[in-house]
């Protein structure tokens, strides 16, 4: 039996309710769960302070001596503050219980030499440690402590006695119990000796106790890659088999329908990176395999005119080509756009939407069938079985976050090849998560905006400055513009928050009078909310009052102005996207934060970056190193990633790189995945494919 498959029971101090403890809070089972809950933080406990060198500002440190003396002092019979006075011969520090001052007294015994650990502060002139840990000075051999780790641990867990030194302790036993060497290793010794890493053996040893921060380092290297690598080999292997797997049409002809299109329905000239993502386009389209590509941009780059395109050239090959969107408004939208590109061209394009019913729906289902329909557009509607295309070559998914792999793969069974398919977002994502959750999929980026457009002016107000919003407001909707102002509705308070937007929207109509407003929120009737946008859209009100609803879906270049009331509640990357609703027109648009004055340190970072930039990209990589990956919106739909110890996509980003360059040169070398020098690669990853949620097997 692998010794590390033991159950944690059966470690010395644990025991069954430790184990319970372990097991509920944790999730560590087996002595392997234990070794590789890592911690995440090291205190250097090899260097002993003198009392008369501390400051006020100092970390948590040590100092050796004895006790002189005890008092106890008492505001009343229930609080009792124990103090130690404790002595280095270079000063004097007090030690301070305000529980556990009876126990302290009958422990740490006067005149006895301590070793003293914890967070030096100053009351009336005097340093003191509060509830400071301490072990007898015979006990311990400082210069071999090294650093000793820190263990995230749970409030229950605390109160059962099992803090981070507790923890400590089972860890130490636990790597005392295994040989030297035993611990198998999971790199080929060519990799480990090519990129310089420790083994396997010597970093879990070292991660729960290194001698040194250089130890801490290496350990953590060496782990963080060993994850991040078999997560992108899961990937590229997946890429691999998949490309095998399915050929692709080839799209060969460049024809009537793009040429046309491009000389003389196009009034301008493409951005440079429109150009560069098209030529990457045309190669997969050429390659005979299926195209999968993301393709990222912000908001107004053009995304909507590079798939036109694309879709042509899948006519120009005798294929049809659909548009698929998360709502039916913005399915509109995207017709309306593609019609108004296409005025004048002999290529009939439809909408399947739920709204789409009877002899219309009909007429569209029979079109489709019999090649007459060249281009569709709707919502998830294109995915139902009764939808049958005669040739379907090429699929477009915009905001591809709100579909599931399950149904992208759908689109597969309308042809009898699967149809090409580019995925939109305007959500830039940093390269390093693209590259492990959106790591199915090839990107390409377009982070150049046409030229002409105006970067939105953005602005942060208090609560108290309402008044010269409301004239800014007043003045941008008589120069005939349309504002929206967002509330926001957070599942967790969504009956406040629906309160404070009807709250808002009645105060807003009395200080509007002479403007028409409109109310939208997710809790409305589907019907009731399309109408109220659909107002908003035309015209007919100035002001929409809304919750995030309108993050993804509303195009009204008339609207110049973004309210957001209570920022502060609001992520990064929505702020960015809610902000993206306006711009979109020639005239100079302005979005407004408003928040109170209490602001925590990580919430004005948020207000301070959407006030500096509006590059959606460098706000996908604040918002990341500000949040962390998490549970990000997508992870589990393309989701080929395992889960994460110790790694960290946010601030790794070059051992991610490093991971897929040798993951890619793996696949390499070994493009069927059977070569016997990487049998150990090929073993580790099956193991861990069966101990995570395989979503790559996409069905």
């Amino acid at each position: 039996m692998d010794i590390l498959s033991q159950d944690i029971m059966y470690l010395s101090g644990v025991g069954p309710h430790k184990k319970d403890t372990l097991v509920g809070q944790l999730g560590i089972k087996t002595w392997g769960d234990l070794l590789e809950y890592y911690p995440y933080k090291y205190v250097d406990r090899s260097k002993v302070y003198r009392i008369s060198d501390l400051t006020g500002d100092m970390p948590f440190v040590q100092i050796k001596g004895k006790i002189l003396s005890y008092e106890v002092f008492a505001s009343d019979r229930r609080h009792k503050r124990t103090v130690a006075h404790f002595t280095d011969g270079h000063g004097v520090a007090d030690l301070v219980w305000f529980k556990g001052g009876q126990y302290a007294m009958k422990t740490y015994k006067v005149g006895e030499e301590y070793v003293v650990f914890g967070k030096p502060t100053t009351y009336q002139g005097r340093y003191q440690f509060a509830h400071p840990e301490m072990e007898r000075a015979a006990d311990l051999c400082l210069n071999d402590m090294g650093m000793q780790p820190y263990y995230i641990t749970t409030e229950k867990m605390k109160n059962a006695g099992m803090t981070s030194h507790a923890v400590g302790k089972l860890t130490k036993t636990l790597v005392g119990k295994i040989p030297a060497g035993a611990l198998q290793e999971t790199l080929l010794p060519s990799q480990i000796s090519r990129l310089h890493l420790i083994s396997r053996d010597d970093a879990l040893r070292k991660i729960h106790y290194p001698k040194s921060l250089d130890d801490v380092q290496r350990a953590q290297v060496r782990l963080k890659f060993e994850e991040l690598f078999y997560v992108q080999l899961n990937i590229v292997r997946y890429m691999a088999e998949h490309r095998k797997k399915y050929q692709g049409y080839v799209f060969g002809k460049v024809g009537e329908h793009f040429n046309r299109f491009y000389q003389e329905n196009l009034a301008f000239e493409l951005t440079g990176a429109q150009k560069r993502v098209m030529h990457e386009i045309r190669d997969d389209l050429r390659s005979g395999r299926q195209m999968n590509r993301l393709l990222q941009g912000d908001v107004g780059s053009g995304k909507t005119l590079v798939a036109l395109m694309v879709m042509l050239l899948a006519l120009d090959n005798g294929f049809q080509a659909c548009m698929m969107a998360p709502t039916e408004i913005l399915a509109e939208q995207h017709l309306a756009t593609l019609q108004a590109f296409l005025k004048g061209m002999d290529i009939r394009v439809e909408l399947l939407t739920g709204i789409v019913k009877g002899k219309r729906r009909k007429e569209v289902l029979e079109g489709l069938a019999d090649g007459s329909v060249d281009i569709l557009v709707g919502t998830h509607a294109i995915i139902e079985d009764n939808v049958q295309f005669r040739r379907l070559g090429m699929a477009v998914v915009d905001e591809q976050h709100r579909f599931g792999v399950a149904q992208r793969a759908k689109l597969w069974a309308k042809s009898e090849k699967p149809p090409h398919i580019l995925v939109m977002t305007a959500t830039p994502i940093p390269r390093t998560l693209a590259m492990t959750i959106y790591g199915d999929l090839d990107v390409s980026v377009i982070d150049e905006l046409p030229p002409g457009r105006k970067p939105i002016v953005t602005l942060h107000k208090y609560n108290n400055q309402t008044t010269s919003l409301y004239n800014g407001i007043r003045q941008q909707i008589n120069e005939g513009r349309q504002v929206y102002i967002v509330f926001p509705l957070i599942e967790e308070s969504a009956k406040l928050d629906l309160q404070n937007l009807e709250e808002g929207y009645a105060s807003l109509r009395e200080i509007f009078p002479e403007f028409k407003l409109s109310k939208v929120h997710g809790r409305m009737k589907a019907a009731e909310k399309e109408a109220e946008m659909q107002k908003f859209v035309s015209g007919e009100t100035q002001i929409l009052v809304s919750t995030t609803v309108i993050e993804v879906g509303v195009n009204v270049p008339n609207a110049s102005v973004m309210v957001i009331v209570e920022a502060q509640r609001f992520g990064l990357s929505q702020l960015h996207q809610l902000r993206g609703r306006v711009g979109r027109g020639a005239k100079q648009s302005f979005c407004i934060l408003v928040t109170g004055y209490e602001l925590s340190q990580e919430t004005r970072k948020r207000i301070d970056i959407m006030c500096e930039t509006n590059d959606g990209f460098r706000i996908a990589e604040a918002d990341l190193k500000l949040r962390g990956p998490g549970d990000l919106e997508g992870t589990q739909q393309s989701g080929i990633a395992f889960d994460l110890k110790i790694a960290d996509i946010a601030r790794d980003g070059q051992l991610v790189q490093m991971a897929r360059d040798e993951a890619q040169r793996i696949i390499d070398n070994d493009p069927d995945c059977n070569k016997p020098e990487n049998a150990l690669l090929w073993d580790r990853l099956k193991e861990l494919r069966k101990t995570n949620i395989n979503w790559s097997a996409i069905s």
